[in-house]
This record gives C-alpha cells, structure tokens and sequence, in this order.
C-alpha cells in the first residue's frame, strides 16, 4: 500500500516551470553565461554544490568557481532525465550526460526551491562514472 502523502507530485503548471528553469540551466551551462548561472542558484551560505572535482558551500564559492571555469568543452548531451515536483514550491531534478571524446557517464542532481524571485537551485551534486 503507498503512503499518504501530504503534497501532490508533478502538477502539471509546476513540473513545466521547473523543467523550463532546468532548460535555461543547461543552456546557460553549456553556453558559460555565468551571470544566469548565478541567477538560478540561490544566493545564500547554505547553498551547496558537489562538484566532479570541487566542494562549493556557499554562494560566494560556486560563484568564485564558475568565474574561474574554463568555458570550454562544455557541450553535452543529456540522457534519461528525471525531474519530480513535489507540492508547488520543490523539486529535484536528475540527468546523465556524456561528452564527445570521454567514454565516462556524468550524472547531474539538482534541489530546487520556489522563491519570490523564481525557481532556485539550493543544492547540486555533479559526479562521473566510468562506463561498463
């Protein structure tokens, strides 16, 4: 028997928000606009994003890090993505991703948070993993 739960998942108006500020995300991603990149991520201490080869807690950090990013080979393409909504104000949002020329698997989550200003990224994690 499933449980009860106290939120309705995937509303339809709010699982298309979310998956349009995922595309803005991925776009702004690839194309290095750091200025939307810091826009969709929540501007607070508590905001985390495990990174391949990084831990960024806080703004201030993943910020100081995208600046400092190479803005090449970022290109990607997506696979088997997955973004749940929770109620109308969460969601997580989960993708695999390859790159030309690397035989590795990315995988990509994100926490997003509904703001006064919009969706927000409160928390990523960015990983590899060797194809089998």
């Amino acid at each position: 028997m499933e449980p009860t739960l106290p939120f309705e998942v995937n509303i339809p108006e709010v699982l298309a928000e979310v998956t349009a500020a995922f595309g803005r995300y991925e776009v702004a991603l690839t194309t290095n606009q750091v200025e939307v990149l810091d826009e969709l991520f929540l501007d607070s201490a508590h905001t985390v994003r495990y990174g391949a080869t990084e831990n960024l807690v806080g703004f201030d950090e993943i910020r100081s890090f995208r600046l400092g990013r190479s803005p090449r080979n970022l290109m990607r393409d997506l696979r088997r993505t997955v973004i749940t909504t929770y109620g109308r104000d969460y969601a997580v949002a989960n993708t695999e991703f390859t790159r030309d020329g690397d035989a590795r698997i990315g995988r990509q989550s994100h926490a997003w948070l509904r703001l006064p200003q919009g969706w927000r990224i409160v928390a990523a994690h960015v990983s590899w993993m060797e194809m089998k």
